[in-house]
């Protein structure tokens, strides 16, 4: 699928999180604490919970419900309970502009964070 714009690159406040929905499908759009821009899947792993609702912390965000953190890089859980990783999306800024493109990248092409 191709690329959809999301927000300007100014609307994404540093260490935050919003939720964004492309066809149904629930995404955390974050600006981790050095100003860097990812995509992962919005609901923990754990429960069906949205972790764009959570804490960022460097390049991690943390399920507000249980404390689960999962790597804005590779989608991995870092902290129990959660075990299972949430989908990672390539995010792109093009002339200011916020793009994610809603195909999942593959877990075995995911570099460890």
């Amino acid at each position: 699928m191709a690329s959809i714009k999301i927000c300007s690159d100014a609307d994404l406040e540093v260490g935050a999180a919003v939720r964004v929905v492309i066809d149904g499908l629930p995404i955390a759009l974050v600006r981790d604490s050095a100003g860097a821009v990812h995509a992962i899947g919005d609901t923990c792993t754990h429960g069906d919970i949205s972790l764009s609702e959570g804490f960022v912390e460097d390049d991690t965000l943390e399920c507000w419900a249980h404390g689960s953190k999962f790597s804005l890089i590779t989608g991995k859980p870092i902290t129990l309970p959660a075990y299972e990783p949430v989908p990672v999306y390539p995010v792109t800024i093009v002339d200011g502009e916020v793009y994610i493109d809603p195909t999942a990248i593959d877990p075995a092409s995911r570099l460890e964070a």
